[in-house]
């Protein structure tokens, strides 16, 4: 009953979240998409991978010794995941941005946000957000990135979509919805007492935060445009 909660809870934070944010749910219902728009979520794809996976080695390191199997599923996401920013790196050549290019952008402040509220929860109350984050991004992504990808592949040609489609393949290889749920759901049986209120409370800022990120992301380019 608590992954279906999670879910739920999930599921009921991208429907406020589509209300609110233009053109989000449009585009995640792979029914709109514009180049600039799609270019810069892949940017900004690299960059989040790329901090995250600092942010998964802190909390593994705060993990310590102190339950070994919970930071053997970390480490085993975490290896499993390293460096597939190159994946979308390799689209984003064909939309004309070079890794060096990529390299040089910063950043929304919606992503600084949430790296700095990942750092600061995990200060304070151990692996638990992380874990929740890696599952929602699966979540996310089973959801709905076949449906962008899909559509992107549509617009703009299947050359253009072939790093995300791996990246999307990957995952699905390898089962990473399931395995980042067992991790949720050991930490916080061993942080919170089996008490999925701080589970859940984590899963609603972090939407919260990626409905700002989508609504950064349309003003600085559709926004822009207009």
């Amino acid at each position: 009953m608590s992954r279906e909660r999670l879910e739920k809870l999930a599921a009921d934070g991208m429907e406020r979240l589509f209300r609110k944010v233009p053109k989000a749910r449009e585009f995640h219902a792979g029914e709109w998409i514009d180049r600039d728009y799609y270019r810069r979520h892949l940017v900004e794809t690299v960059l989040r991978i790329r901090l995250n996976n600092e942010v998964d080695a802190y909390g593994l390191y705060k993990i310590g010794y102190k339950d070994n199997r919970l930071a053997s599923i970390l480490a085993q996401y975490l290896a499993e995941e390293n460096n597939h920013e190159g994946m979308f790196l390799r689209d984003l050549k064909h939309f004309g941005l070079s890794k060096d290019e990529v390299d040089a952008m910063r950043v929304y402040p919606s992503t600084e946000y949430l790296m700095g509220y990942m750092y600061f929860s995990i200060n304070q109350e151990g692996p638990i957000p992380t874990m929740v984050w890696n599952w929602l991004v699966e979540w996310y992504s089973d959801r709905y990135n076949q449906i962008i990808t899909t559509h992107a592949a549509t617009t703009y040609g299947l050359e253009m979509v072939k790093g995300s489609q791996a990246h999307l393949d990957y995952d699905d290889e390898h089962d990473h919805d399931d395995l980042m749920w067992s991790a949720v759901d050991r930490a916080v049986r061993g942080w919170a007492d089996g008490d999925f209120a701080a589970a859940e409370r984590h899963l609603v800022n972090f939407i919260d935060l990626i409905g700002l990120y989508f609504t950064e992301l349309y003003e600085d380019t559709v926004g822009q445009s207009a």
